[in-house]
């Protein structure tokens, strides 16, 4: 049992022998790289760069959960989701984040601010983190200044859900996106186990956030 206790995600690295940047976005760049092995081989890789994101569990006093209904372009359909948004402010951290995108999208403030959970949400080919919160004690609360409701988000729905609705959603097939399956399915565990007390404090360690700093020094 021993052997098994380092079987866990660990940040690495393999050395870059050469980088193209084959398309650049507002948001996200398309890079290929030529890489080399552990054994000396070289092998190329096509993959996504992404700022990360965070994403918020709102869950009220009766257990149902703030969800966003959201058109999303890429995969053409609308899908429940939990209030989220891109790391694109520089030098916020992922919790103030979390707490701006939860007063954007539902209007909402908490007083209790827990880690729920950490995701890759395409590791193949994408370099997003997601962080999703827990956020309990909930009050209502104005847009944050200066923000402007456009895109999307103009024809987007919020609903509040039981847990246990979305949990059966998500095992129907009818829920597909990562961030709420991922945040659904730790959130019912959680309160299963009653560890809820017991999760990650708010501004815990994120290390997809510290290998991703470190990766974009190294090319910047």
């Amino acid at each position: 049992m021993d052997d098994l206790m380092g079987v866990v995600d660990q940040p690495e690295d393999w050395p870059v022998v050469e980088r193209q940047v084959k398309a650049t976005g507002r948001v996200q760049d398309f890079v290929e790289d030529r890489i080399s092995t552990p054994d000396g081989d070289e092998i190329v890789r096509q993959w996504v760069e992404h700022p990360g994101a965070v994403a918020v569990m709102a869950m009220n006093d009766e257990g149902r959960i703030a969800v966003v209904h959201q058109y999303r372009h890429p995969v053409g359909y609308r899908l429940v989701e939990p209030p989220a948004g891109i790391l694109d402010h520089i030098g916020e951290s992922g919790l103030v984040a979390a707490q701006r995108e939860l007063a954007e999208e539902a209007r909402l403030a908490a007083a209790d601010w827990r880690t729920l959970v950490d995701i890759f949400t395409s590791p193949g080919g994408l370099q997003e983190s997601i962080r999703i919160f827990l956020a309990r004690d909930l009050s209502p609360t104005d847009l944050p200044d200066g923000f402007v409701i456009e895109g999307e988000e103009a024809d987007m729905g919020l609903y509040w859900l039981p847990l246990e609705r979305l949990v059966k959603l998500v095992y129907q097939g009818e829920i597909q996106s990562p961030t709420m399956v991922s945040g659904t399915l730790a959130l019912a565990l959680a309160v299963e186990q009653g560890r809820i007390d017991r999760l990650r404090p708010a501004e815990a360690d994120w290390p997809a956030r510290r290998a991703k700093e470190q990766r974009d020094r190294e090319f910047s």
